[in-house]
């Protein structure tokens, strides 16, 4: 039986529900490990203020929203990013008052990062700068774009499964590399769009990452010529993160997808069809039967309109038939993150659900 390396993920990861004061106040993980958040993605959970991302490598007062197309900008919100959680000023999208709030947070490397010249170093041959967290397989890297094919460091060791792309400097859509829709194709995290239409060689000029670098293309949104490009690149830990794919049966009892640990968050898309959310779901908002599911492309409020997935000490379980989660036959793919491992680095099983 294979093992992980990562007994405690709340080192790495965690999710903290808190609700708005409209004034100012900091925000504490409650994991076993203090976290100190390198990425954090904030969203109000009943209303529509927008859900932001922030970074450490950008600086926290660049923020960036993840359903729309717009470059960086405000620095109201987040206003630091501290030991075991992060502090608020009394901007409505962040702390509205009364307001219900979700946070996920993702450790690399405190905010120091390293600088790659490609020429001196001849790893790549765009230049990059990034902070890696090899242990868990995240790392947040800048870069310029070219406007011509090449290749970028990302600083893991080991190949990402998935990227994640933004423009800062001006409008574009994100763009998603995940190995479950292939190199010739692109998700976008800000649409419903079907990875099955968008067939964009420009991109990851058709080459999946290796163990160095990942490919780029001359794609306008990953490397146009001058442009300014943020990547979230993730490579997969067992018995911490997993991003794969299934097949939808259409049905209720819905498709079992192994992850070898017991999910704390999972984001997901259908790849096949048009018109269909990304999906989130996480271990603070209610799972196993619970219906409380955020759409990562919109700023709607959180929906109660689906069955939630059922979390498993080694999985998840697909419990409802909608389009967004289970259309019969249609291809989905998703991210996950632990709470705990299926098994620990000493080979002891943690209790089923």
């Amino acid at each position: 039986m294979a093992y992980t390396t990562i007994d405690d993920p709340s080192a790495h990861f965690q999710t903290v529900l808190y609700t708005g004061n409209g004034s100012s106040q900091s925000i504490t993980f409650g994991g076993n490990s203090d976290l100190q958040p390198d990425m954090l993605w904030t969203k109000n959970r009943n209303d529509t203020f927008d859900p932001i991302i922030r970074d450490t490598s950008r600086g926290i007062s660049e923020r960036l929203l993840v359903h729309a197309t717009d470059g960086a900008g405000g620095a109201t919100g987040t206003t630091a990013m501290n030991s075991d959680g992060f502090s608020l000023d009394s901007t409505n999208t962040v702390n509205s008052n009364s307001n219900t709030f979700v946070a996920w947070g993702w450790k690399a490397n405190g905010g120091t990062t390293t600088t790659n010249d490609a020429s001196a170093t001849s790893v790549g041959t765009i230049d990059s700068v990034y902070q890696a967290n090899t242990t868990a397989g995240f790392s947040i890297l800048t870069y310029t774009g070219t406007g011509s094919a090449g290749t970028v460091a990302h600083g893991l060791g080991a190949a990402p499964k998935v990227i994640i792309t933004k423009r800062r400097d001006d409008t574009e859509d994100w763009v998603v590399y995940h190995q479950g829709q292939g190199n010739d194709r692109i998700s976008r995290l800000n649409t419903a769009d079907a990875a099955a239409d968008l067939v964009q060689s420009g991109a990851w000029n058709d080459t999946s990452p290796t163990s160095t670098v990942f490919s780029l293309g001359n794609g306008s949104a990953t490397n146009g010529s001058g442009r300014t490009i943020v990547a979230y690149c993730f490579a997969e830990k067992q018995g911490y993160s997993k991003f794969g794919s299934y097949t939808g049966n259409g049905n209720a009892n819905g498709p079992f997808v192994y992850t070898g640990f017991k999910p704390a968050y999972i984001l997901g898309k259908n790849i096949t069809n048009d018109g269909n959310h990304w999906f989130i779901n996480d271990h603070k908002r209610g799972v196993n039967g619970g219906a409380n599911w955020l759409k990562a492309d919109s700023n709607a409020a959180e929906l109660t309109n689906l069955t939630n997935p059922d979390i498993l000490s080694n999985g998840f379980k697909i419990r409802n038939s909608d389009a967004i989660y289970n259309t019969n036959g249609s291809s989905y793919i998703y991210m996950a993150f632990a709470e705990n491992p299926f098994v620990t680095s000493k080979g002891a099983a943690v209790t089923a659900k």
